[in-house]
């Protein structure tokens, strides 16, 4: 993959790469928790003002894929792809208004702290820790292998073990990030991708609208005239056509995002970092109003790169469309680029860069401190704290180090359906527990377990059989066709059966069993509910 970037934007991006990565580090050093300090090291001491801790949030919410593969949906589908950016935003406003306190209330450090908040054991704590694991490691796969991808697009190289050494020198630096820095360390690097990735993005689409004299209909019917498609672009079904239900397949796949996308445990995390329920109220009106502004930037985007680019020509670099907004960038520019053009387009491929590097760094995080905290700390009735974060940063590289060597393996195959397995797992197993937990009284131990189970193995089963494994030219495996299950997600069936089966389970526990749970709810709503002062336990 040759990029027709100029020698001089690929030599300025790759010093804005090094520079970035040296100051992240460096900032990582410098905040990093003392050893001894596990509330430091879990939730930065909730000292992160609501702005702050907002774009946090939004910066652990948008992530590479969502950078990368939205703009790519909107460049190649139009329509679905807008609606799919506003399903994001969506998705975020829901945590917002119902999940966002109650978690903050519940939980301490992880996901397993809010589900044990009830009804504790370490049965639970280790079935948290096994779904935001499952959960989580596609997403680090997408993104890492993405690293060897843009890296070759942007500088140039098209030698496989150079994009295999990308995603190794990268990998290393997100774990160092991870394990350094802890929530306090990433967080900056949050805060400081979501304000290049705004600022440069907010620059390229006035640039765009610019070029179709500040008129947004003139920019959506250039787009369908250069799509090959006509009006079929600003229609809905498009990324769905040629499917056996274009319209129920398009419904659950939003669904899907809308219902997963938000709850998935490396930004509920976040919710634990918040000093108090108003402060986490005001902490996610920031960081939903980010996540707005990013939709509008990236549809302005992908619509540009339609309309500048052409879709036929976008597809030909990738056929996912990852490319989408960086020729979209780059074209805003015209023929003619100055020397402060070619640095604002490198201000946006490092803002991708540092994009991938805060993303997957997260994401280690937060299953660094699942194992440590759920697992490892949960076996010894009473671990030191400066041995609980030695377990997390060890934690740290035993996630890190298998994901980079997966990373390694899947680069060369569509990363469509590892996106799509983690939003199906967070709609299908970690939303139904959550909001059972949360809200349900007589929800039993056996009706969590169920859940997290039952809905993780119905998202395993049937995801080997949709359409984005086997069965078309852009699927996992495009030369085989096993695809038995004609959908894009298995939301259709797994979010109904992750429910049933927290139902299910409940029921079969017995009228004795859901009373008990009943007044043990009953003794701690106060506690989820109302916003009371936190209890550490």
């Amino acid at each position: 993959m040759i990029s027709e970037f100029s020698g001089n934007a690929q030599a300025m991006s790759l010093v804005g790469f090094t520079s970035v990565a040296t100051i992240t580090l460096l900032l990582c050093v410098m905040t990093g928790p003392d050893r001894d300090d596990l509330d430091e090291f879990y939730t930065g001491y909730s000292s992160l003002s609501p702005m702050r801790n907002g774009l946090a949030i939004a910066g652990d919410y948008i992530s590479a894929a969502t950078v990368l593969g939205t703009g790519g949906v909107i460049a190649l589908f139009g329509y679905d792809g807008t609606v799919l950016a506003m399903s994001t935003a969506l998705s975020l406003m829901l945590l917002m208004f119902l999940l966002a306190e109650p978690l903050r209330n519940a939980g301490r450090f992880t996901m397993g702290d809010a589900l044990t908040r009830r009804m504790p054991g370490r049965g639970v704590r280790i079935a948290a820790c096994a779904v935001t694991l499952a959960a989580l490691l596609p997403l680090m796969l997408v993104q890492l292998a993405g690293t060897g991808q843009l890296m070759a697009f942007i500088l140039g190289f098209s030698g496989e073990s150079m994009q295999t050494g990308c995603i190794i020198g990268v990998g290393a630096l997100m774990i160092s990030y991870a394990a350094i820095g802890g929530m306090k360390g990433t967080a900056l690097i949050q805060i400081l991708k979501i304000v290049m990735l705004l600022g440069s993005g907010m620059v390229v689409a006035l640039l765009i609208l610019n070029r179709f004299d500040w008129d947004p209909g003139a920019l959506f019917g250039a787009a369908a005239d250069n799509s090959g498609v006509g009006s079929a672009f600003l229609s809905s079904g498009l990324q769905f056509a040629g499917g056996t239900s274009p319209g129920l397949d398009m419904i659950t796949s939003q669904l899907t995002v809308v219902l997963g996308g938000g709850v998935l445990p490396h930004v509920t995390m976040r919710m634990y970092t918040a000093s108090s329920a108003r402060q986490v109220r005001r902490s996610m009106s920031w960081a939903v109003s980010g996540v707005a502004l990013f939709v509008l930037v990236i549809t302005v985007i992908g619509f540009g790169a339609t309309a500048l680019v052409g879709r036929a020509a976008i597809a030909q670099v990738d056929p996912q469309g990852n490319t989408a907004y960086l020729l979209g960038s780059k074209a805003a520019f015209g023929a003619e680029v100055s020397t402060a053009e070619t640095f604002l387009f490198t201000t946006v491929t490092t803002a991708v860069f540092l994009t991938l590097l805060a993303s997957v760094a997260g994401m280690i995080l937060a299953c660094a401190n699942s194992l440590a905290h759920d697992v490892f700390a949960a076996r010894v009735q009473e671990m030191s704290p400066r041995r609980e974060m030695t377990l997390a940063r060890l934690s740290a590289l035993a996630v890190g180090i298998p994901a980079i060597l997966l990373a390694t393996l899947v680069q060369h195959h569509s990363l469509q359906p590892l996106v799509t397995l983690s939003f199906c797992l967070g709609a299908s197993a970690i939303a139904p527990a959550l909001v059972y937990s949360l809200f349900w009284r007589r929800y039993t131990r056996a009706g969590l377990l169920s859940t997290l189970i039952g809905g993780s193995l119905a998202v395993l089963l049937l995801m080997p059989g949709t359409n984005l494994v086997s069965g078309s030219p852009v699927s996992a495996f495009p030369d085989a066709d096993f695809n038995w299950f004609p959908f894009t997600t298995t939301g259709l069936l797994s979010i109904p059966l992750g429910f049933a089966c927290g139902w299910l389970g409940t029921m079969a526990s017995g009228r004795r069993k859901s009373e008990e749970q009943r007044h043990q709810y009953e003794a701690v709503e106060g506690w989820i509910l109302a916003g009371a002062v936190r209890r550490n336990r």
